[in-house]
């Protein structure tokens, strides 16, 4: 058997269920995956909470295949919700509802055990994440590309930032998300490993010690997965609009594919401190693109266009190689004009004044 093509992108999305009249949340997630009709190698699950689910697009190779798979689930699962009185919400955070309110855990035993486990921290993880899959067959060289892409985890969270919003205030971040997930102890940045032996050693060590119970419990803004030949990138509020969802995933695999090929030429690359790409990481969460964002390799603060548009020509030869340049800056280029999910939720509220008008807004826009 052929082994897969590198390079492959998969793209989970996680959403809410919203009632259709209230905008408040809805715990009938588990029927209406069941009654969703699942688009051809696609995948639709329950989530961690009552109130969610997930959605896992088919292995695509190019922009159009990762858009239409998007679409087709997006649009399958929001005609199943409104069959329910409900509709489907693509924001990190519900504006304004109270995690109290979101029907507590999908009765599945890993879940429960979470619930048990984590108490408090599992209760209010009423958030919603993208991650993009990116193939990579060589489990050694997936450890050499996430050692170089630790340095990437701020822009893609400061790009992607779409959960201003909490417990309905505003929370003063342009990805509040972040700050909600990176409590978990098994969450954040990896840090940087000398192989994939060492990789394989920390895990094992917590599996033994219970601090995990299967290894899909590693949280890592980067990860390779578990399940599949692939790197995940985490970091990413789920995004409203599709358009955006796309260029991230192909900003995703042009770095993975980058970095793939400078790691096998052997090129150096900045490995920052954690201390640093931790506080980098909270910079990008707290104001999205709106200022500075930590350049890490040299250690100062920068205008975020600057870093943008820096970051965007080192990835440009693999883009424009694959036919993507033009799509990934037309789509980065209007984020940084019109703003982020974030920003355009924040717009939404100043000029109607009321959180529903941001979530009806933030419904209309998600399917």
């Amino acid at each position: 058997m052929a082994p897969e093509p590198e390079f492959t992108v998969g793209v989970e999305e996680e959403f809410f269920v919203v009632d259709a009249e209230t905008l408040a949340l809805r715990h009938e997630a588990e029927d209406i995956v069941a009654r969703s009709d699942v688009p051809p190698d696609g995948l639709i699950e329950p989530e961690l909470k009552r109130s969610q689910v997930e959605t896992g697009t088919a292995v695509a190779q190019d922009a159009e295949e990762i858009r239409s798979s998007i679409t087709a689930l997006r649009s399958s699962l929001a005609a199943s919700a409104r069959e329910h009185g409900g509709r489907l919400l693509a924001s990190g955070t519900h504006p304004f509802a109270h995690w109290r309110d979101d029907g507590g855990v999908t009765p599945k035993r890993p879940y429960e055990r979470l619930r048990d486990t984590y108490a408090r921290l599992t209760d209010e993880q009423v958030v919603s994440g993208c991650h993009v899959h990116v193939g990579v067959r060589d489990p050694d060289l997936a450890v050499e590309v996430m050692n170089r892409a630790r340095a990437w985890i701020p822009l893609l969270i400061a790009i992607s930032a779409n959960s201003p919003f909490w417990l309905g205030d505003d929370s003063g971040y342009a990805s509040y998300r972040t700050q909600v997930f990176h409590r978990w102890p098994n969450a954040g940045a990896p840090e940087h490993f000398a192989s994939r032996t060492e990789l394989d050693w920390v895990v094992d060590d917590l599996l033994r010690t219970g601090l995990i119970d299967d290894r899909a419990r590693i949280y890592w803004d980067i990860r390779p997965s578990a399940r599949y030949p692939t790197l995940e990138f985490r970091a990413a509020d789920v995004m409203t609009n599709v358009d955006d969802a796309v260029a991230v995933a192909l900003l995703v695999r042009a770095l993975v594919q980058t970095c793939h090929a400078e790691a096998i030429d052997g090129e150096k690359y900045p490995s920052p401190r954690p201390e640093l790409l931790r506080g980098a990481i909270w910079q990008a969460s707290r104001f999205g693109l709106q200022g500075d964002l930590i350049d890490v390799a040299a250690a100062r603060a920068i205008p975020a266009a600057e870093l943008v548009g820096r970051s965007l020509a080192h990835l440009r030869p693999v883009l424009e190689d694959r036919g993507e340049w033009d799509e990934v800056q037309a789509t980065v280029d209007r984020i940084l004009r019109e703003g982020t999910g974030a920003d355009r939720q924040r717009a939404t509220l100043e000029r109607t004044g009321d959180l529903r008008h941001v979530v009806d807004q933030l419904v209309a826009d998600t399917a």
